[in-house]
């Protein structure tokens, strides 16, 4: 399965609209991949907390239109990353969009886990409730975005419902990128999954992030990691391999906690 990561540049000076064309351009080019895969919020930036109610649109708005066409276009599965969506009876919602190689949204995922400790994007939208897995024809995604990858069990429940490779788009800044590829690791350890974790580059606001999109296998070992900059991380992996490892080193099969409730002590 060949997949790209699209580690988009969003800097000051770039009008949404023009990296809209921009980066559906950029899909275009992947023709060829069977999974693309963009970062969080690259319309307005992560930390671009002031841009999040301006540049906020309808689920079917024009990124929606814009990446929808680009998938078709391309003949892909895209993972079209998130925007500030803005529901006309409710909140803003960071929402995630998966396009089919038709076009046809496959699914909409709404951040669960809202960063900022009472600031930001914390107050600022609405927290998702739904777990989002995507069938494709050699594997199934499981969809998380950025904070979330901080929150263990929602990956396991991902897995639960039948995850094998786990997408988390994100805008990570630079001062936590040790987290970042140590958290994306143990998500594959634990869950014996393929993770494919697609960050920003460039500055939100003010915030440098940390780029180093990063691809690793059920084993924990990193298969392709990006540098500091725009680029597209591309990698050929077998999904098969998730399989093979859960057969091999059966760990999940000796949870105790999270299913049965445990016996307590007498």
């Amino acid at each position: 399965m060949l997949a790209s990561l699209i580690q988009i540049a969003v800097e000051d000076g770039e009008s949404v609209e023009l990296r809209r064309r921009r980066v559906a351009a950029l899909v275009r080019e992947q023709a060829g991949a069977d999974l693309v895969v963009l970062p969080e919020l690259w319309t307005t930036g992560a930390f671009a907390f002031e841009e999040f109610a301006r540049e906020a649109e309808p689920l079917e708005g024009p990124t929606y239109e814009a990446m929808a066409k680009a998938a078709s276009d391309a003949g892909v599965w895209l993972h079209a990353g998130s925007i500030p969506e803005r529901d006309p009876d409710g909140p803003l919602y960071n929402t995630s969009l998966v396009f089919s190689p038709s076009g046809d949204l496959a699914a909409a995922y709404r951040k669960v886990h809202r960063f900022g400790f009472d600031k930001g994007e914390a107050v600022l939208m609405g927290a998702g409730h739904d777990l989002v897995t995507v069938p494709l024809p050699m594997t199934t995604l499981g969809v998380a975005t950025c904070y979330d990858l901080r929150f263990p069990e929602l990956f396991r429940a991902l897995v639960d419902a039948g995850a094998e490779t786990l997408v988390i788009p994100a805008g990570w800044p630079e001062r936590r990128r040790a987290h970042w590829t140590l958290l994306a690791r143990a998500r594959a350890v634990e869950n014996q999954a393929f993770v494919l974790a697609c960050g920003t580059a460039g500055t939100h606001a003010g915030v440098p992030q940390a780029g180093h999109s990063i691809v690793v296998d059920p084993w924990g070992e990193v298969l392709a990691e990006a540098g500091p900059g725009e680029e597209v991380l591309t990698v050929d992996f077998d999904p098969a391999k998730v399989a093979t490892t859960r057969e091999t080193f059966p760990v999940l099969k000796d949870r105790v906690l999270g299913l049965d409730p445990p016996r307590r002590a007498r």
